[in-house]
């Protein structure tokens, strides 16, 4: 796949060398990897930048042929898309299987995990959870009968979207469904076209619309915290790597990642400026 995407080169890591920084390809992914390439660069060390490398599998086969040394990656998107396993809800169990395995399977090294969990959630209005007196997924799946659902295609067919909502919780027999573009699903339940919008806790429309997120009473969401993942080789030629994005990722949480995910996204900023903003506030940026 990876041959067919993109003509790089396959690269190395020496000493001295160049690190090579990826990203996949959407808002939030971007920006962390600005926010890791240009603390890396305040440091001292020479960054490449091979952002919008696409899907998961993508970003996993440039690591492996060494097109890209590091990239932020999703504990619940190494456990579910990549390893297959039932979710996790636990942070640090989702953590130590992932890097557990990453390690055996991969020669990939899972960095500190930052607070910031991107986990999947279901939204709505206040005004809606109001009149209909829910504030939990529980109350949701019994309320499901008589409510719309906005969601992505993507959803519909996932362990921890739908069906696996309808399996763990029970009901969730929505009135209605119908899918969108993933900006757009927000601005159905904003304009009364929908009751309810699949999300991410991090999506920068939460704070801006003023949304509710509605609680995951019984915990069957996995945990979604994002950590840079190195490879070996690059860290064992560049062992200040960790120490550098370690001193990061406290930084990365919820709140942070939706205001700089809405700069991008409403108020169309450039990722580098908002990455380079963040890390200026806590005194992590260039000198």
């Amino acid at each position: 796949m990876l041959v067919g995407a993109s003509p790089l080169l396959a690269r190395c890591s020496l000493p001295g060398s160049t690190l090579g920084v990826g990203s996949k390809n959407f808002t939030e992914s971007f920006v962390i990897a600005e926010i890791y390439a240009q603390a890396l660069e305040a440091a001292g060390l020479r960054v490449d930048r091979l952002f919008n490398l696409g899907s998961t599998r993508i970003a996993i086969a440039a690591m492996q042929r060494g097109n890209i040394d590091l990239y932020p990656e999703y504990t619940g998107t190494a456990l579910i898309d990549v390893l297959h396993h039932a979710p996790i809800h636990d942070p640090r169990l989702a953590f130590e299987t992932v890097a557990r395995e990453f390690e055996r399977r991969y020669g990939i090294i899972w960095l500190d995990p930052a607070p910031m969990n991107n986990s999947q959630a279901l939204a709505t209005t206040r005004a809606v959870a109001a009149r209909y007196h829910f504030e939990t997924l529980s109350d949701v799946a019994r309320a499901a009968p008589r409510l719309r659902l906005a969601t992505i295609q993507e959803f519909l067919a996932r362990a921890d979207g739908l069906p696996g909502l309808q399996k763990f919780y029970g009901g969730f027999h929505f009135l209605e469904i119908r899918t969108y573009d993933i900006a757009l699903k927000y601005q159905a339940l904003l304009t009364g076209k929908a009751d309810v919008a699949s999300a991410f806790t991090t999506d920068g429309a939460i704070d801006i619309d003023a949304l509710l997120l509605l609680r995951d009473d019984r915990q069957f969401w996995s945990a979604y915290n994002v950590a840079p993942v190195v490879r070996q080789a690059a860290l064992t030629a560049h062992p200040r790597v960790a120490q550098i994005l370690n001193a990061v990722s406290p930084a990365i949480t919820d709140r942070a990642a939706r205001a700089m995910n809405a700069a991008v996204e409403n108020d169309q900023k450039d990722p580098a400026d908002v990455a380079a903003a963040f890390l200026s506030e806590h005194g992590m940026g260039k000198k």
